[in-house]
């Protein structure tokens, strides 16, 4: 995927209206995971599963997201993320 085109967010964009159900791509522009939901400073991405079943929930710092190298391998070896 070609992000060059790609407008980034600034952080007034950050909302949870924008960012809930996003798609979090890595570093080779493959899909890692999708934003969940928003807690407080926090980004939490669902990571596996499929189609939402079994996804793993992890928390990520918001000033993160601007560029992501995570892989999948990585979301999923952080903590689980529980509300």
């Amino acid at each position: 995927m070609d992000h060059t085109n790609h407008v980034r967010l600034t952080n007034a964009e950050l909302t949870p209206e924008i960012l809930e159900g996003a798609t979090i791509y890595g570093p080779q522009d493959e899909k890692i995971g999708s934003v969940d939901h928003v807690h407080g400073s926090q980004i939490v991405i669902d990571v596996g599963g499929f189609l939402g079943i079994g996804a793993k929930p992890v928390a990520v710092a918001a000033n993160q997201l601007a560029a992501t190298s995570w892989t999948k391998d990585q979301l999923k070896s952080m903590p689980e993320h529980r509300d």
